[in-house]
């Protein structure tokens, strides 16, 4: 047997870390694979273990481009041999919808994306993350790129339709603009091909939406949102919220803007970058 070969087998059982690493993964099939958008593919995952899982709309699932129970997996470094995507839809009966946007490179993630296709196998962890609708915020406000879309246009689908909801996002062109709901209470600025790291436009297309007073509750119906175990509190109930994902400069930048300019608190404030130019884990 070679080290490019399962550890487990009924003459040589898995022992150790890597037994304990094979009870947590899940392990599904790709069931189809298309295009969201000019550089985002929907890739759906099916299979007996995705039953039943516990997700709350914004979460996301790690997904291991090769299969970590595997000794040669590791020789790339921890940081290579897993990526965390946001899901896009969940079905109980064991389908997950991710959304993978395609940031160029030959990262392990982007490989994967690229080359994956129907019938092969997929392995992620039980949905996980804080990047979810706060029930006790009576606004809310969303603020992200094209990344931030994914885990955005899931949450926006679990708010009822009272609801008070603003957001802005960019992307490089119309073509990459995801559909998601509410859009009339969405606006979408273009870079046309400028770089999106430290991408100036979302600061500045929030500095032009007006927006309520942080300090003030907002009379709505939305505080009853039932989200599930997996939702938050920012600790002022009827107050606004703003989620804020994407680039992790930009994340900055628009946080700044919010805290400096407008008034917010930063408890108030849900930052979750997904990826910057450089940094092993998030190209």
């Amino acid at each position: 047997m070679t080290d490019d070969s399962p550890t487990d087998s009924p003459a040589h059982p898995r022992r150790g870390p890597l037994a304990l690493l094979d009870r947590v993964l899940l392990r599904a099939r790709v069931d189809s694979v298309d295009a969201l958008a000019r550089r985002t593919r929907r890739i759906v995952l099916a299979g007996p273990a995705l039953a039943g899982l516990t997700w709350t709309p914004g979460q996301n699932v790690t997904l291991f481009p090769q299969d970590p129970t595997r000794l040669n997996s590791w020789r790339q470094g921890p940081r290579d041999i897993k990526r965390s995507y946001s899901v896009w839809e969940y079905h109980p009966a064991g389908r997950l919808t991710l959304a993978v946007y395609d940031h160029g490179g030959d990262s392990p993630g982007a490989a994967w994306a690229r080359g994956v296709a129907p019938g092969d196998e997929a392995i992620i962890t039980k949905p996980d993350g804080r990047l979810v609708a706060r029930s006790d915020a009576s606004f809310h406000l969303f603020v992200g790129d094209d990344t931030a879309a994914v885990p955005f246009g899931a949450i926006l689908r679990g708010l009822p339709a009272s609801a008070q909801v603003r957001g802005v996002f960019e992307c490089d062109g119309p073509a990459d603009a995801l559909l998601l709901p509410r859009a009339g209470d969405l606006a979408w600025s273009y870079r046309h091909g400028a770089p999106a790291a430290g991408s100036p436009l979302l600061p500045a297309a929030l500095a032009d939406l007006d927006l309520p007073d942080p300090r003030d509750p907002v009379t709505s119906t939305s505080t009853s949102i039932d989200i599930g175990s997996g939702s938050g509190s920012d600790g002022r109930t009827g107050r606004p919220v703003a989620y804020v994902a994407g680039e992790a400069r930009t994340c900055q930048a628009v946080r700044r803007h919010l805290v400096s300019e407008r008034g917010w608190e930063r408890r108030q404030v849900i930052v979750q970058p997904f990826w910057t130019p450089g940094k092993r884990g998030m190209d």
